[in-house]
């Protein structure tokens, strides 16, 4: 099992780690964000395909094809930005709708495709629209507006343009790190279980493992990570700076990873899925990342990790 796990996140780090490689070094026209699109939306729709695949395991009523659509419009309307900068355009400072808005609109414009698809299907298929309407809006609102705000965490630019790559790879190495340091100290020293009815592995020892983790990852990044990849001095954040992003991050990564035990046990599932051996399936992966976005945005927004 261990080495399952050790062997998926190697090969998933390498992938991840090649397009942030790419991103910052061979930005596709001049475009710094691109090369992670793609990936981006992997994650979302495997996430959701995962969280479909568990509402039909228990006989739920979801339309598959819609959902995973509509989730895909979240993040893709949050990249609408870029089409600006492949015209060689800056794009406009002061545009009513921002960078973050267009997250907003997308989600409009996914309610919208599921209500169309019910519309045009009713009365010529199973009864149930109302169910999965509610089925496929919470689907893309829960996976497709946090991976937005991981778009909006890309486009971040402090000094240059990597210094919001440098908040993307803290974003995502304080959460993951929690989700690492909760496993190994949970295995060593976990005796008292923290919430046994939707996650029995889970131990208080284990969280406060994860949390001491993810804040020195926190420091590292800030003090190391910045630096190397902006190549320009930084303002340093105040010292409790990182303190609280790791706080924050580790803390809501515990609850997404607990939030997706919920569905999992409410559902009958033992497992979201089996894509990635050892891990299990691409919600297993982005479920820490799913509630972390947001408090990682506004830490990072607000110069927690610096500026």
């Amino acid at each position: 099992m261990l080495k399952d796990r050790l062997f998926s996140s190697a090969i998933l780090l390498s992938l991840v780690g090649l397009l942030l490689w790419l991103d910052a070094r061979f930005p596709p026209l001049g475009v710094h964000g691109l090369w992670l699109v793609p990936l981006l939306l992997l994650l979302a729709v495997g996430t959701a395909n995962d969280m479909v695949r568990l509402f039909q395991g228990a006989n739920r009523l979801v339309n598959k094809p819609a959902t995973l659509v509509a989730t895909a419009l979240i993040p893709l309307a949050a990249c609408i930005p870029y089409g600006w900068e492949l015209a060689s355009q800056t794009y406009p400072a002061d545009c009513p709708v921002g960078r973050v808005g267009w997250m907003a609109i997308g989600a409009v414009l996914a309610i919208g495709c599921l209500l169309l698809v019910e519309m045009s299907q009713y009365g010529r298929g199973p009864a149930g629209a109302t169910e999965r309407l509610q089925a496929g809006v919470f689907v893309a609102a829960y996976v497709g507006i946090p991976m937005s705000l991981l778009v909006a965490v890309r486009n971040l630019e402090g000094a240059n343009p990597n210094w919001g790559l440098a908040a993307l790879i803290s974003l995502i190495a304080v959460t993951k790190s929690s989700d690492a340091g909760a496993y190994f100290t949970g295995q060593l020293l976990g005796r008292h279980k923290l919430i046994p009815r939707l996650s029995p592995g889970k131990t208080w020892e284990g969280s406060i493992g994860g949390v001491c983790f993810s804040v020195a990852v926190a420091y590292g990044c800030v003090h190391w990570l910045f630096p190397a990849l902006t190549e320009t001095a930084t303002t340093p954040p105040p010292w409790w700076g990182p303190l609280i992003f790791g706080i924050a991050c580790a803390l809501s990564g515990m609850l997404g990873d607990l939030a997706e035990s919920l569905i999992k046990r409410d559902t009958g599932a033992k497992d979201s899925g089996s894509m990635l051996p050892g891990l299990g399936g691409v919600w297993d992966v982005t479920d820490s990342l799913i509630a972390a976005s947001a408090p990682g945005f506004l830490c990072l927004a607000g110069g927690l990790a610096g500026s």
